[in-house]
């Protein structure tokens, strides 16, 4: 089993964490193919490319196929955006539920599409927050997860990893580093041990579904870090299209994104938390009433600890 970092060429924000991390330790050649190139450090495969970060679609299947070597999970390191241009260090699943057919995905994906979550992302934004205060970038930079959006199209467990909000921060290269040191301890590359691997034999079970709330989910992501919860999909008010009468894909999102972070965490106990305060009362009450009818069980902050 091999794990997928991604870079492009094309993206600071992404070669820059990419070039940092392959100057820590002894990276090998590893197989090119379909205009890729890649780097073998034991069982981490770091892949360049010269597309969009979301335009290269089933890499993990394409890797399988060119190499015969199955893939547990990708990782992408990328640039994030904001009308804020705030410096931040983001951390996110991916995915475009709330796409009809027929609607084209402005960032790729495709959709109606949530991808598996990586069960890592908790004890990566610890690790995140840890390793930016220990490089000063902490209070320049947020860290934050950010709601499900975007693809590329994924069939293994996914996360992006970005740097944020201007050309001046994609271009940091203690931003870079912060990013590369992630990865390096994340994944134990070395002789370390790779951090966050799900095991529902131990620990808290519990895995936090979050839907509602804006782009930065502040409400799920305090109850995340507060007692270290696992989470899949995060579902923003955007993600959730509700048309008066009910009507709209909203119930088509959460199933989805249930369904993938069920196939995250084996074992696990997934528990939709709402952000109350962003639903209108008849949104609520037919969100509620969904959940109870598949199923889904609903928790207050309380429950996840």
């Amino acid at each position: 089993m091999v794990i997928l970092v991604v870079a492009t060429t094309t993206d600071p924000a992404s070669y820059g964490p990419a070039t940092a991390l392959l100057a820590m330790g002894n990276w090998n050649p590893g197989v090119s193919f379909q205009g890729i190139r890649s780097k073998v450090n034991g069982d981490v495969r770091l892949l360049e490319h010269d597309k969009g970060i979301v335009e290269e679609d089933h890499l993990d299947n394409r890797w399988e196929e060119a190499t015969g070597e199955v893939v547990d999970e990708i990782i992408f390191l990328s640039k994030h955006t904001a009308v804020t241009n705030r410096p931040a260090l983001t951390i996110h699943p991916i995915g475009v539920p709330h796409l009809k057919e027929g609607d084209v995905p402005p960032q790729g994906g495709k959709p109606g599409w949530a991808a598996i979550p990586s069960p890592r992302m908790t004890p990566w934004l610890i690790l995140l927050k840890k390793l930016a205060q220990s490089h000063n970038l902490v209070p320049e930079f947020e860290i934050t997860l950010e709601a499900t959006h975007h693809g590329p199209i994924t069939n293994k467990p996914t996360m992006f990893v970005e740097i944020g909000s201007t050309i001046e921060c994609w271009n940091r290269k203690d931003a870079a580093q912060v990013i590369a040191q992630l990865v390096w301890e994340g994944l134990g590359i070395g002789s370390g041990e790779a951090i966050g691997n799900w095991n529902s034999a131990c620990g808290n079970k519990k895995v936090l579904l979050g839907i509602g709330g804006g782009h930065y989910v502040p409400r799920h992501m305090d109850i995340i870090l507060k007692g270290g919860v696992c989470f899949g999909h995060l579902l923003s008010g955007y993600s959730l299209p509700m048309e008066d009468g009910g009507g709209g894909t909203w119930k088509h999102a959460i199933k989805a994104s249930y369904d993938a972070t069920l196939e995250a965490f084996h074992g696990g106990e997934i528990i939709a938390h709402l952000d109350q305060k962003s639903f209108k009362g008849w949104q609520k009450k037919a969100i509620i009433e969904y959940l109870n009818e598949q199923n889904i069980k609903i928790g207050k902050p309380s429950d996840f600890y």
